[in-house]
């Protein structure tokens, strides 16, 4: 029966689909469940797991019902738990079900793990003793229990001797708990000295922990000034509170060097959350932070999903980084769900930045949000001397895209035996491949994108759909053979070049799309870190906190690449990732450089960065946001319609546009072709909703969707509220 209602033999259960609201089932007799039960349900031919939710039960025939089929022996989903749901839902105006589905991802978790088969020692001794004997009964003194294979190892000897010694009665069979995924943190176990900045800071944290209230800390310090170091402070104030904790990562698959700088700090890693992790770890950590085991999880965003039971501290580092973005299915910004799920849970959240967002900043200067600044680096490391190439004063050769005063910066790094970084945001070796004879352009052939050249696997991909084909010898336009030139650089061309130019030094590629994944590149990353590598070239990955103590040189091969697009965020987007990437430089105290090849070096986002004025660049971009009314001093949403013909598309665009309610503090831009106007087959228009900052969005959108034309055909349409990406 549902709690508090003893006569009520219906429950609403929330299924993992997109339904606007939980379907009723019957509690068959006998059966108990309570708002959060995680219970299996029919659906349709179907079983599937779902959320006993809250609220009353529709009317409902009860001969109509299908019974809820089981009650799985698992924590209740909480009340804190569920109104984030149903918030998320709301906000992002997403089928609260499919919101639901992202707590339901490791199923076998819902059921206990099994207990295992373990041995203990009794009174009885063995018939005579051996030195292998001698050595296992020493070992299991003190009565604890120990699994077979455990003991014949902590011992030393082989699996018989522990089989011979249970035979005589020596152990007895016992069963053992489930082993923990990670040890338990120990918030005394390292304490570190704190420069005097980091003290000041560090305390403004713990006594936000000590607050017990929802509140929020802007952690704002440069690249090296230890800000990983400052929020451990706040994560031991947690802790010995007897609170867990949450520490959001963008990259966390990537981030082995946080893993072990936290077991260092606490005795013991935090659980992993990734999409990396495998099924069965990834069902032992839902579970055991369920029921409480795990104090401390690093994750990706999509950890801010897991079912915590005492949930005390949220930690969202690099909280200005896009990869908190999710645009699939539910788009969400973890960064600002964190600080809703904070103030839902009444505990606090550190946002920690050395480039914080535009919005972040806007919310620590209304006084919003606490803001703890560390202006230098840690020990008194220098930040690096960062100056603009002018490619127009200093271009390259004919054929490089290298400049000769970045190449003799390199040159004397290496003859230093210290490392250079170079920099390109673009995979691949060249954006796009023609044919000199024709003109022929290879494009994908279901998106508006051009394919780009793979040499190292002699492919062309496409970087939307993932459509890829050889790169063939001749023009399939025109027959032509040894006539397709590559145009412009990725990193794999700018490999080429460095290889030309010094034949002798260590040179690696650190690149997503590289063959070998993740374990591959977190042991290239390792590599860079020990220094194995002279030369690194390297996309935005790089860019993402990593301590490379040999790097004293960063060059940023093409500094304008992000500003040649109409984002209104490409200033600030610049601004983070040049910032970051410059900030690899010297974090060690070595005197260091960043050098930025740019043909727009008076632009305000090259000024900034060279003259190390972050405060200036802030100021300006805050101003011209309020000027323009655009986030955080207004609002925006965008609506993608899809659909497999152009005219599909454009028609029901165009009818959701004609059914916009008037509203004086709300207005439509559109609908337009996407910049990308056909991604995997699909034809894509946009509209843009801009507003006041207090204007009703999800009610004006809610409206337009009602009046608007019904979905029919191949047609789609997405709801980005506060979208991050205007592609």
């Amino acid at each position: 029966m549902m709690e508090d209602s003893p006569f009520v033999a219906a429950a609403p259960v929330l299924v993992p689909m997109p339904a606007e609201r939980p379907y009723t089932y019957a509690v068959p007799p006998g059966m108990r469940v309570v708002p959060g039960s995680i219970v299996r349900v029919p659906l349709g031919p179907r079983q599937v797991a779902g959320i006993v939710w809250d609220g009353a039960v529709e009317a409902v025939d009860a001969k109509k019902l299908r019974p809820i089929e089981e009650v799985f022996d698992c924590p209740p989903i909480d009340k804190g738990m569920r109104r984030f749901v149903d918030w998320i839902a709301q906000y992002t105006l997403s089928a609260p079900g499919m919101v639901a589905r992202m707590l339901l991802r490791a199923p076998e978790a819902f059921d206990p793990e099994p207990w295992i088969e373990g041995l203990q020692r009794t009174l009885a001794e063995p018939d005579r003793l051996t030195d292998a004997r001698r050595r296992v009964l020493e070992t299991a003194e003190g009565g604890l229990a120990w699994t077979r294979t455990g003991l014949a190892h902590a011992a030393g000897v082989s699996s018989t001797v522990i089989d011979g010694l249970r035979a005589q009665g020596v152990f007895v069979t016992v069963m053992i708990p489930p082993r923990p995924v990670v040890a338990a943190p120990d918030p005394g176990h390292a304490a570190p000295e704190l420069m005097p900045d980091q003290k000041a800071a560090a305390e403004k944290l713990r006594a936000a922990v000590a607050a017990d209230a929802f509140n929020v800390t802007l952690l704002d310090g440069v690249t090296g000034s230890g800000k990983t170091e400052v929020y451990f402070e706040a994560v031991a104030a947690a802790l010995d509170k007897g609170r867990q904790v949450l520490i959001l990562l963008p990259e966390i698959a990537l981030t082995h060097a946080f893993l072990e700088r936290f077991q260092d700090r606490f005795g013991a890693k935090p659980a992993e959350w990734h999409s990396d992790l495998p099924p069965r770890m990834r069902e032992r950590v839902w579970r055991q932070v369920a029921e409480g085991g795990v104090r401390v999880v690093a994750g990706a965003r999509s950890a801010l999903f897991l079912p915590f039971k005492e949930l005390g501290l949220i930690v969202v580092d690099e909280e200005h980084d896009p990869a908190y973005k999710q645009e699939d299915r539910v788009f969400y910004n973890a960064r600002d769900m964190a600080v809703v799920r904070g103030h839902i849970g009444a505990f606090p959240v550190v946002l920690a930045s050395a480039t914080p967002s535009v919005e972040s900043r806007v919310n620590a200067s209304q006084g919003r949000y606490h803001r703890a600044v560390l202006s230098s680096r840690f020990a008194e490391a220098a930040l690096p001397d960062l100056k603009s190439i002018d490619m127009r004063r200093s271009p390259p050769a004919r054929g490089g895209f290298l400049s000769p005063v970045l190449l003799e910066q390199m040159q004397r790094t290496l003859e230093r035996k210290e490392q250079s970084l170079l920099f390109l945001n673009r995979r691949g070796y060249a954006p796009l491949t023609l044919c000199r004879v024709c003109g022929h352009r290879f494009g994908c052939p279901v998106c508006s994108a051009w394919l780009v050249e793979h040499r190292f696997r002699g492919q062309l991909v496409c970087h939307h759909c993932g459509h890829n084909e050889r790169r063939p010898e001749a023009c399939p336009e025109c027959g032509t053979l040894d006539h397709l030139v590559a145009c412009g650089p990725g990193v794999e061309r700018i490999a080429e070049e460095v290889v030309a130019h010094f034949p002798d030094a260590r040179t690696i590629v650190l690149s997503s799309d590289l063959l070998g994944g993740v374990r591959r590149l977190r042991l290239e990353l390792e590599a860079v870190a020990n220094g194995e590598a002279d030369i690194v070239i390297g996309t935005q990955l790089v860019a993402k906190g990593h301590n490379f103590p040999g790097m004293t040189l960063v060059g940023v091969v093409d500094a304008d690449l992000g500003l040649a697009n109409g984002d209104p965020r490409a200033a600030e987007r610049t601004f983070q990732l040049l910032s970051q990437v410059t900030g690899r430089a010297g974090r060690t105290g070595k005197k260091s450089l960043g050098l930025l090849q740019t043909y727009q070096p008076d632009h305000p986002v090259m000024r900034a960065i060279v003259s190390g004025d972050s405060e200036a660049f802030y100021e300006r971009e805050i101003a011209e946001r309020e000027r323009a009314a655009l986030p955080p001093f207004g609002r925006l949403a965008g609506i993608i319609v899809s659909a497999a013909t152009r005219a599909e598309a454009e028609s029901h665009a165009r009818g959701l546009r004609r059914a916009a309610p008037q509203a004086s503090d709300l207005f439509v831009l559109g609908p337009a072709e996407a910049p990308l106007s056909l991604i995997g087959g699909r034809h894509r228009f946009r509209l843009l909703i801009q507003g006041e900052r207090r204007a009703d969005m999800q009610g004006f959108i809610r409206a337009m969707l009602a009046e608007g034309p019904k979905l029919r055909g191949s047609v789609r349409v997405q709801v980005d509220i506060d979208p991050q990406s205007f592609l």
